[in-house]
């Protein structure tokens, strides 16, 4: 399986219900570095994965509809937790609209899967992995 990873951040505000998320029960900020890789078992006729540049542009405006936001305003989370591993499935899931939307180009139809990785910190990150 061959993959390329492209990088991004985004900075948000929320906030958890439920004891179990003790002091981030009330509102606070976030930044995440945002990593997507995207998958395939064979390179395609350039020997590419996906093209960067256009990943890249993909993961950026996904991105833009989440970062400087408070996510507990935001209809799309209304009744959910916006956890970290939420906010990889709905990166992960947005992307993958944009591949079968043809925003990756004609070559990304051959993706095999999405994995997105949000960074808390240098010590703690969750993932979601989906197919394509």
């Amino acid at each position: 399986m061959f993959s390329v990873t492209v990088r991004d951040h985004i900075m948000i505000a929320h906030s958890f219900r439920g004891e179990v998320f003790g002091p981030a029960q009330k509102l606070h900020g976030a930044t995440f570095v945002v990593d997507a890789t995207f998958r395939r078992t064979e390179l395609d006729d350039d020997g590419i994965v996906v093209d960067i540049g256009r990943a890249t542009d993909e993961l950026k405006a996904v991105l833009a509809d989440l970062t400087y936001r408070n996510l507990d305003d935001e209809p799309a989370f209304a009744g959910q937790n916006t956890t970290t591993e939420v906010l990889c499935r709905t990166v992960a899931d947005r992307l993958a609209d944009r591949v079968h939307a043809g925003g990756l180009g004609a070559g990304a139809r051959e993706l095999a899967g999405i994995t997105v990785t949000l960074h808390e910190s240098h010590i703690a990150w969750a993932s979601y992995e989906r197919s394509l």
